[in-house]
């Protein structure tokens, strides 16, 4: 499957495009009255701010994480201190904070899939240089979980994380991809060909789109 591919005219555009798509699918979500859930990768400044630019309404939106470090609350490299200091108040109550200090993470990341919908309306993926995408790193075991929507991964770049697992991706309505900068331009061409020995290529999902910039973008 060749996934289509938008090019924004830099890296700002490209993420306030992803952001206006994600407030877009809101938006029409609640008004046909019922509610829209999306699931965030981390997401670069200019994306969120295009989201929270677009107003939509927040008591109509859950708003759930696709992967997060196990580190302390409020630590710089979790992406939720970044989403929880872009959004707007009446936006928090909208947010499921992935439980990353718990101490089983096996068994909290079981606990986070019951919060999730049947179906994700949207998914933001993001792509590492390496081909990974949420926490479904090249050859760590959770890249073999079939039963469950959310797992714990091992150690990559000195955190254990939690993720979405490839069943979660792939039911999910539509998937975003936002991608970014001339060192992910070779990955993202072997993306967008669906070379499957990247973890990023093996989603199956037929409603795909990649937004990036033209220096990420194949030439």
């Amino acid at each position: 499957m060749t996934l289509p591919l938008e090019v924004a005219p830099d890296a700002t555009a490209a993420a306030r495009r992803v952001g206006s798509l994600v407030a877009v699918k809101a938006r029409e979500a609640i008004a046909a009255r019922r509610r829209f859930s999306v699931a965030l990768s981390k997401a670069p400044a200019a994306m969120l701010e295009a989201l929270v630019d677009a107003a939509p309404r927040w008591d109509g939106i859950d708003v759930y994480q696709v992967d997060e470090r196990a580190a302390p609350s409020e630590s710089r490299d979790r992406n939720l201190t970044a989403l929880v200091a872009a959004l707007p108040p009446d936006a928090v109550g909208s947010l499921h904070p992935m439980p990353v200090e718990a101490p089983d993470l096996e068994g909290a990341a079981r606990l986070y899939q019951v919060e999730l919908p049947d179906v994700l309306d949207l998914v933001h993926l993001g792509l590492g240089a390496d081909g990974h995408t949420a926490s479904l790193v090249p050859g760590d075991p959770v890249l073999d979980v079939r039963d469950d929507l959310v797992a714990a991964t091992a150690e990559y770049q000195g955190f254990r994380r939690m993720t979405l697992t490839y069943p979660a991706l792939e039911t999910a309505r539509e998937i975003v991809w936002l991608v970014t900068g001339e060192e992910k331009r070779e990955i993202l061409a072997r993306l967008l060909e669906g070379d499957d020995s990247i973890p990023a290529a093996r989603i199956s999902n037929a409603s795909q789109l990649v937004v990036a910039d033209p220096a990420a973008a194949p030439e």
